[in-house]
């Protein structure tokens, strides 16, 4: 169990904070819309009305205290800006801020924030991969170079083995598991043999993916 904070209760606040407390956390909620505040009292731990730019206000929160510290405010850039600083300075350990575009970003981590998340665009490079690439049925971006894809086994693979296909050493993939229909087979083993009933959750460079889902 971690204790948060989230500053911001728009949308991506409030699901945030929904999914986290469903997770064990204690979160603590801040805003300075009362309304916003009033709507997420029934689901946090505990939440606060206020303003994340008020150096007292920050202060008086004990940010120290909190395993991370959220920066929610995606649509005022000034107040995004100033609230991650202020956080640090009072010592927060870890600032997660939220940036809505490229040049935001960067004034984020130029101010203090130790992580930054862009969550139209990482939502857009997954939707783009999912609707826009031919056997391509799900994905998760790690890194720019690196992903975890869902995809159809290759039709030369079928009825071969893990090991005899040599998937690691041949195509620099390794596969985290096995799909048939909404049920998951984590860590199949060498001699696993693959099946057209089944699709694979696996994790490799990018490039070397799309060789694969390209594959006859």
């Amino acid at each position: 169990m971690k204790s948060i904070l989230i500053i911001g209760m728009g949308r991506f606040g409030r699901h945030l904070a929904a999914r986290l407390t469903e997770q064990g956390n204690e979160v603590m909620a801040i805003d300075k819309v009362e309304e916003r505040v009033n709507e997420v009292l029934p689901f946090v731990t505990n939440a606060q009305i206020g303003d994340s730019v008020s150096e007292p206000f920050i202060a008086s929160l004990g940010v120290r205290n909190f395993d991370l510290c959220v920066v929610a405010i995606g649509d005022n850039f000034q107040s995004s800006l100033e609230t991650t600083a202020l956080l640090k300075d009072c010592g927060a350990k870890l600032v997660l801020a939220r940036a809505s575009r490229d040049v935001h970003a960067k004034f984020l981590l130029r101010n203090g924030a130790d992580k930054v998340v862009y969550v139209e665009k990482e939502m857009a490079e997954r939707i783009a991969f999912k609707y826009g690439t031919d056997n391509i049925f799900d994905y998760v971006n790690l890194t720019p170079e690196y992903g975890i894809y869902e995809i159809p086994v290759p039709p030369s693979w079928l009825g071969k083995s893990i090991i005899q296909k040599e998937v690691r050493s041949k195509f620099h993939v390794s596969i985290l598991a096995t799909k048939i229909g909404e049920q998951i087979y984590p860590l199949p083993k060498p001699d696993h043999v693959f099946t057209d009933l089944e699709t694979l959750i696996i994790i490799g460079h990018n490039q070397d993916v799309m060789k694969i889902s390209k594959m006859k």
